[in-house]
């Protein structure tokens, strides 16, 4: 399989209009996000023009079963069908940490036959043609957020296991062929602690090890306890981490691919770091280290870069990850506006780094 380059977005984080849903009750500010509702056509092709082979979304629960027993997929199908037609590679998300209210949640002991209600439903309709499936999106930080809500049930994490692996199964009946995960957050220090949580648990209903990198710590550099709050665009880069965290996963599950799912940088607000160190430095530092992991026999198969617009940071539009930035808060167009990355990204997706090029960090 040629090495896949994507980019990566979530439903509720960008979607707007958001339905009655456990994150919909939860948070405030939300305003209608970047509005992908309804301008999906216009960020597809801005994918597509990128070169990459894949994009990465999630079928939003809570949008296509709003009520019991009431389902709607007419959105969806035309954003899969836009995403084929562009010639790329949906990457689906089933949970992506919202679930629609009326299912009173993980509490809920028939919340996994109603996940996997939903789940059953999605796959007979997406499976095939090359589709590639995420169950949940970082697990450990899905339960995180359970507590911070109040939602939280010590029995989440078993229930999860328990969906995961009949979706796995449920997938390779309706399309042997595919590649299923579920992709895990590298925190640093407490990374194993972590992963013990979830990732080990289902090692045998997974087809590759899905890997969201953002930090990590090392001597010297302790900004990385700004992510405790959510202050992402605090922490100095650590592009070298990508390297580290591709060999740790390579050695603990040897016999599986890695795929980077999800890497990007948060900007404060859209402005400048005052390091000068900018989107596209970090982009091609952090493929350099991928590329270094590569060639010296890790098994990386693909990269997702998080995210093509700006969205909404699960409270906040302050951190602004975006290929393309756009101002929810002062902007009613939310215009587009491409970032230094974008050509950077093109460059790498169609031609890769230059031979020479070393990282500036």
């Amino acid at each position: 399989m040629s090495f896949l380059w994507g980019v990566a977005g979530a439903g509720y984080q960008s979607e707007g209009s958001a339905p009655d849903s456990n994150w919909s009750r939860f948070a405030s500010g939300y305003h209608d996000s970047v509005d992908f509702l309804h301008r999906y056509p216009q960020d597809i092709e801005l994918a597509a023009d990128l070169g990459v082979q894949v994009f990465r979304v999630c079928v939003e629960w809570a949008r296509v079963q709003p009520v019991a027993g009431e389902w709607d997929f007419d959105f969806y199908d035309d954003v899969i069908a836009h995403v084929r037609n562009a010639g790329m590679r949906p990457m689906i998300t089933l949970d992506h940490w919202v679930y629609p209210a009326w299912t009173g949640g993980w509490r809920n002991p028939g919340m996994v036959e109603l996940w996997l209600r939903n789940a059953d439903r999605v796959v007979k309709r997406y499976a095939g043609n090359g589709t590639i499936w995420i169950t949940f999106n970082e697990p450990t930080v899905y339960m995180a957020h359970e507590i911070r809500q109040g939602a939280f049930s010590p029995m989440m994490p078993a229930r999860m296991v328990q969906a995961h692996k009949r979706a796995y199964r449920l997938i390779h009946e309706a399309d042997p062929d595919a590649l299923v995960s579920s992709n895990v957050a590298y925190i640093p220090v407490v990374n194993r602690l972590v992963d013990i949580g979830f990732l080990d648990w289902v090692t045998d209903s997974i087809d590759f090890v899905g890997i969201d990198y953002y930090y990590d710590v090392v001597p010297g550099n302790l900004t990385a306890v700004h992510g405790a709050s959510g202050q992402l665009y605090r922490i100095d880069p650590e592009p070298k981490g990508i390297y580290r965290a591709l060999r740790h996963y390579a050695r603990r599950f040897p016999k599986l691919p890695l795929y980077i799912v999800e890497n990007g940088m948060p900007t404060d607000n859209g402005h400048s770091r005052a390091d000068g160190y900018t989107r596209s430095d970090h982009l091609r530092d952090h493929v350099y280290w991928m590329l270094r992991a590569k060639s010296e026999g890790v098994n990386v198969i693909g990269y997702n870069y998080w995210s093509l617009t700006d969205n909404f940071e699960w409270g906040t539009y302050r951190p602004r990850f975006g290929l393309y930035t756009v101002d929810v808060e002062t902007d009613p167009a939310l215009a587009r506006q491409p970032t230094d990355a974008v050509d950077t990204y093109r460059e790498i997706v169609t031609g890769g780094l230059a031979a020479d090029y070393r990282p500036v960090r």
